[in-house]
């Protein structure tokens, strides 16, 4: 491991602490412009989601009607009852999704990137430490008047994220700051991702606030325009 990834651990709760643990809900509200665009305002705007820590498994709930959930893994993803009734199923979910920025998104659309993204987002940075995941610290950089420490990550193919190379920036204290990647299934270009709020639940450091923009093509960030908002009331580890 990398010094920064050392320390972005720790400052996040600390990797023993995180391999005691097997799960996390967190109850959620996400809304932001993406969802109008995709003719899905609304879908998630409370609603809590389930993750493995330890395999990629995601599961958001109620989804679309009180007694419906989703279920995500790499390969596949569904709409289930909450008894496990399978609604609605697709495999190879990531094929599915349309080249056309504004095109509508299904149900499953919506299971698989939420699924995805959501686990990305609450299991950084422990991640990085499995098998597969590859790291390289870049130059520092200067924001907000803080300078950040940027971390590249590239994902190994048998995780469902936004893509393979993604960068992470920590403050001095190794709390994540920034998150830049790019959305492929959304096909719209780069994205600029910043957590804050930090609150400890169950010994771990999670923001409760995340706002996500656009990235221009010279890296300007587009701030006029919430692309994705995560606000964070809860979350449970066990």
């Amino acid at each position: 491991m990398t010094d920064l990834v050392t320390t972005a651990l720790e400052a996040h709760g600390g990797l023993d602490r995180y391999h005691r643990l097997s799960s996390a809900t967190a109850h959620i509200r996400v809304g932001g412009s993406l969802w109008r665009l995709k003719g899905r305002e609304g879908i998630l705007d409370h609603a809590a989601v389930r993750i493995d820590l330890h395999r990629q498994h995601a599961s958001h709930s109620p989804f679309t009607a009180p007694d419906l959930r989703t279920s995500l893994t790499p390969q596949r993803v569904a709409v289930e009852t909450v008894t496990g009734e399978v609604k609605a199923e697709r495999l190879d979910p990531r094929a599915s999704f349309p080249d056309d920025v504004r095109a509508p998104w299904d149900d499953l659309h919506v299971a698989y990137f939420a699924g995805y993204a959501m686990w990305t987002y609450l299991t950084s940075p422990f991640t990085f430490t499995s098998p597969g995941f590859e790291t390289a610290e870049l130059p520092s950089v200067t924001e907000e008047g803080q300078t950040w420490r940027p971390l590249k990550v590239t994902f190994p193919d048998h995780i469902a994220t936004h893509c393979r190379e993604q960068v992470f920036y920590f403050d001095s204290n190794g709390l994540l700051r920034r998150h830049d990647y790019t959305p492929e299934v959304i096909n719209a270009g780069p994205a600029a991702h910043y957590p804050s709020e930090y609150r400890e639940f169950d010994g771990i450091m999670i923001p409760t606030r995340r706002r996500v923009y656009r990235r221009t093509e010279d890296g300007t960030v587009a701030r006029d325009v919430e692309l994705v908002t995560i606000d964070v009331e809860s979350v449970l580890f066990v």
